[in-house]
């Protein structure tokens, strides 16, 4: 199931959200009555789509969609995409949300900051004129995040392991994957990802899903350690990180989750981690040798997608904001641009 035949309905629902400005939830503590807790005003580039990581990842979706397909008979149209793009992404809105991000260094921490540099690969990876200039005027936000990363990592004793924003290894995952960390940055993640997860073992599989995630708390730390691992030193911690993989003990994460209201807009979390945890399984699958392991989690990626993709072109705002970017991740597997 390509990417390809879904870049057309994808670019449009990324595109409708991106420009829309309600409802909106802008994280944002206002201190003073002569604020303008306007979405425009506090974010002239990303604020669409409901709240400010779901514009930016839309952004990404949106870029992702042009550099894969953009031209070819699957997405002809890229003229709107682009015009868009150009309308956000410019020095003088970036320099804006730069400038949030270092006033507000815990906003978005750390989910909204990976997908922010995620997006900033994406354009540098799509290249030529338009994706040189939406990089550049990224650039400032870059190095923003770069630096609250390095300086939060240092006190961040323990990881969130719950599987909604906060969780740890999603973010820092994405944040290598995108290339675009300082060594210094790249090491301090490496590092830490191996101080907290690096000793864990028999995760507590039985305990997930929790009623309104989309990260499965296991999958996201198996899939950052995937990362900073050899390959022979990554198969002997996941053996002992999820034991009931080796044994062909039946094992939760395989099972598709059960859905009861897509409307819902956190029980409706579960559509999300239906094509989270096809995306993690897939990569998971594809870091292991040939073998009974590798072959039921290929078997569970392929049956959480297809669970998942029916819901991700609904029309309701509720999933419409932010669905189609996970399916975009289960759908292609190439990491980093």
């Amino acid at each position: 199931m390509p990417l390809g035949a879904h870049a057309a309905p994808f670019a449009r629902i990324a595109l409708a959200n991106i420009t829309r400005a309600y409802p909106n939830f802008p994280a944002h503590l206002i201190t003073s009555e002569r604020e303008n807790p306007a979405p425009t005003s506090l974010h002239p580039a990303f604020y669409g789509a409901y709240d400010w990581h779901s514009s930016v990842h839309m952004h990404w979706l949106l870029v992702r969609l042009l550099r894969r397909h953009g031209g070819t008979p699957e997405l002809p149209d890229t003229a709107p995409a682009i015009d868009a793009l150009d309308r956000h992404l410019t020095p003088e809105h970036l320099a804006t949300e730069a400038a949030y991000l270092s006033d507000h260094p815990s906003f978005e921490r750390p989910y909204g900051w990976a997908w922010l540099l995620a997006l900033a690969a994406e354009c540098r990876a799509h290249g030529g004129p338009a994706g040189t200039r939406w990089a550049e005027a990224l650039a400032p936000a870059v190095t923003a995040v770069d630096g609250l990363l390095a300086g939060w990592l240092p006190r961040a004793t323990y990881p969130v392991r719950h599987g909604n924003h906060p969780n740890s290894a999603f973010a820092l995952s994405l944040a290598l994957d995108s290339g675009e960390l300082s060594a210094a940055t790249d090491r301090a993640v490496r590092e830490r990802l191996l101080t907290w997860f690096a000793d864990d073992h028999d995760a507590p599989a039985h305990w997930e899903p929790s009623g309104q995630d989309f990260l499965s708390p296991a999958l996201t730390e198996a899939d950052a350690m995937r990362r900073v691992l050899p390959p022979d030193r990554f198969a002997a911690w996941l053996d002992r990180f999820l034991p009931a993989l080796a044994s062909g003990a039946p094992c939760p994460l395989l099972q598709v989750p059960v859905v009861s209201d897509h409307a819902d807009p956190q029980i409706g979390h579960l559509l999300g981690l239906t094509l989270s945890r096809a995306a993690a399984l897939r990569a998971l699958a594809d870091a292991l040798p040939e073998g009974p392991v590798r072959a039921r989690l290929d078997a569970a990626a392929q049956e959480h997608l297809a669970a998942g993709m029916p819901a991700v072109e609904r029309g309701d705002f509720t999933t419409d904001h932010w669905l189609a970017t996970f399916a975009a991740l289960a759908l292609d597997p190439v990491a980093r641009p």
